[in-house]
């Protein structure tokens, strides 16, 4: 899949660019709902025989509009996003700059700029998609600003239990620790990136080390406790516990954030290695504990738990 970064003003013309069917939102998360979208693109794309493309933006919107100076965490980063979209079988991945001057556009300015100019030919998006200033472009007013240029379709609301598929869901999921409840709504588990650094390796003077995992991107995370967790190092996945918190038993007043993952049968130096941890279940809360003695056998009850986890869970594992 090409990657290909757009900024405000356009430099490029209708006729040096191939016919496209483009995938139109921002796809935080690329879940079910958004990969309806996106592979809709490319089954139209095909039968079309034209180039498959999806348009996402960054920085997030809500960043620009808001006149937010903090970074939006995310479900899936860019980096992740063009993971996941590549997968789907698309060919070019535009990532439009999404700044105040873009924001501005009027709707009838974005289309013929961003979709009529690119040579698009069919454009397929969620019912709620809107574009140009304020978000007053819609699904129901593109027929009018194509100017008969392109074609469109409109993909319904996708629901799981009820409730609408959306990142603002698996945003409150993953807020509230509910990591099991989000593989029916992504159609994978969540998962971030990271390096190994150093950390105080306390856990291996106790008998459980493990991996300091230093986020590379700004992930949104789950709430602090421990949970049952794959880690894949050097493209090999292992089960594993994994603790994110602020170590409390050790240091009351600690305010940095850590991601300490103790992998299952597990005893390599792996500092410095590009890791992805893949969350499965919350197995606790933290807690402070009353000395190293009851820290221990609760680590010790937590592994079991999360053996136990992966035993019964085998069959249904993502393997990605």
């Amino acid at each position: 899949m090409k990657l290909v970064h757009l900024t405000h003003p356009p430099a490029w013309k209708q006729e040096d660019m191939p016919p496209t069917v483009l995938a139109l939102g921002y796809f935080d998360g690329v879940h079910l709902g958004h990969q309806e979208v996106i592979r809709t693109a490319k089954r139209i794309a095909d039968e079309y025989g034209c180039q498959s493309a999806v348009m996402t933006f960054a920085p997030h919107p809500a960043v620009v509009l808001r006149n937010s100076a903090v970074h939006m965490k995310h479900i899936t980063p860019l980096c992740d996003k063009e993971q996941q979209i590549a997968r789907l079988g698309i060919d070019v991945l535009y990532v439009v700059e999404f700044n105040r001057s873009f924001a501005n556009l009027l709707p009838q300015q974005f289309v013929d700029a961003y979709i009529i100019a690119l040579n698009v030919k069919h454009v397929v998006a969620g019912f709620d998609f809107t574009y140009g200033r304020l978000g007053k472009g819609t699904m129901e007013t593109m027929p009018f600003h194509a100017r008969g240029e392109f074609t469109q379709s409109v993909i319904e609301k996708v629901q799981h239990d009820e409730e609408k598929v959306s990142s603002t869901l698996l945003r409150r999921l993953i807020s509230e620790g509910k990591m099991e409840e989000l593989l029916p709504i992504l159609g994978r588990y969540y998962t971030i990136a990271g390096t190994v650094v150093h950390g105080d390796k306390r856990g291996r003077q106790i008998g459980f080390p493990t991996a300091n995992v230093g986020l590379t991107e700004d992930y949104m995370l789950p709430p602090t406790g421990v949970y049952a967790v794959r880690m894949k190092v050097e493209d090999v996945w292992y089960n594993g516990v994994c603790n994110i918190g602020y170590k409390p038993t050790f240091q009351q007043d600690e305010k940095k954030l850590s991601i300490e993952v103790h992998l299952f049968g597990f005893d390599q130096d792996i500092y410095g290695e590009d890791v992805v941890v893949e969350w499965h279940t919350r197995i606790r809360s933290e807690q402070r504990f009353n000395g190293i003695a009851e820290l221990v056998a609760q680590i010790q009850r937590d592994k079991e738990t999360a053996m136990q986890y992966f035993q019964q869970n085998e069959e249904s594992a993502c393997f990605f």
